[in-house]
């Protein structure tokens, strides 16, 4: 009777034996066996393809949540709340960008295994297909060369997390503010308003005005006769009051300005220089506070200041 049940059922001899209890003609319990296996297997594909997409989720959920960068300073303002909400946008786009891959590739996966399988259970030789799909994946990967190319950066870039929306990059073609970061392309809004459309396999170098922290400079040129010593406790006085400053102060400067002291020499100038760090991308409102600052001390003190060679 096994025996008899292995050369009729085939692969599905647990079901089809079973069938053959309940249905009288043998022919049936074959046919519907497999139609059952096959339901079977794509069913669970099904269910193993939901919760793979669910616990992506999850971790893309876990992933575009992070700590405060208010935490770096003992108090937070305007300026820090607004940069936390910038990267908590660009984590969350870069975590669901990738999660949406991922969920690609996991879909691809299972309901491609899962279609093997039954074209198995039926069957159907299933060499000749993968052959074919070989030879068409070699010619569809050198037909699109450029294509992988920036996908395959584009996800780098995105895992390293080189740049996000709202980084003011120099990424070589273009300089910018980023606007939208996909696999395939970068969107960049330069000064003039112009928006680039830069391809993530052209990009060989970037540079980020925009992670961590930014640093501004301030070069301040007085006459050769001045009095040094006077030019640099004047500057370093305009240093301490804008750090005390508290609409400055931890929301825009995150360390007390520094007076290097002379910078250059020339014939007709000394040029001293200020240095201030400052959070990501606010460097240029700071520069404009202490050349203001600069200038009124300087004044109020009756030294002008020269114009560099």
């Amino acid at each position: 009777m096994i025996s008899d049940v292995g050369e009729v059922c085939g692969q599905d001899k647990v079901i089809c034996g079973f069938l053959q209890t309940l249905i009288p003609v043998d022919f049936l319990a074959p046919l519907i066996a497999t139609l059952i296996t096959v339901v079977l297997i794509l069913t669970l594909a099904l269910v193993v393809r939901n919760v793979a997409k669910r616990l992506i989720i999850r971790v893309v959920s876990r992933a575009a949540t992070g700590g405060s960068i208010t935490g770096r300073f003992r108090r937070s303002g305007a300026a820090t709340e607004g940069i936390d909400a910038l990267l908590h946008e660009r984590r969350k786009q870069r975590a669901e960008t990738m999660g949406s891959v991922l969920q690609h590739i996991a879909s691809i996966v299972i309901m491609g295994t899962a279609v093997l399988t039954v074209l198995d259970r039926l069957t159907i030789p299933i060499a000749p297909l993968l052959t074919s799909v070989g030879i068409l994946g070699v010619a569809i990967g050198f037909g699109a060369q450029e294509l992988v190319k920036d996908f395959i950066a584009g996800m780098f870039m995105l895992l390293e997390d080189q740049y996000g929306v709202g980084d003011v990059i120099d990424s070589g073609a273009a300089v910018g503010t980023v606007e939208a970061v996909t696999l395939r392309v970068t969107r960049l809004r330069d000064a003039d308003g112009r928006v680039w459309y830069i391809r993530n396999g052209t990009i060989t170098r970037i540079g980020n005005e925009s992670q961590g922290w930014s640093r501004a400079y301030l070069d301040v040129p007085v006459a050769w006769n001045t009095d040094v010593t006077t030019v640099r406790a004047i500057l370093e006085h305009v240093a301490e009051e804008i750090w005390a400053d508290t609409d400055f102060r931890e929301t825009l400067i995150v360390e007390e300005p520094s007076v290097f002291g002379v910078e250059q020499l020339s014939d007709s100038s000394v040029v001293f220089r200020i240095s201030a760090k400052t959070l990501p991308s606010k460097q240029a409102q700071v520069a404009r506070e202490l050349r203001l600052q600069v200038k009124s001390a300087l004044d109020a003190a009756g030294i002008p200041m020269v114009a560099t060679a």
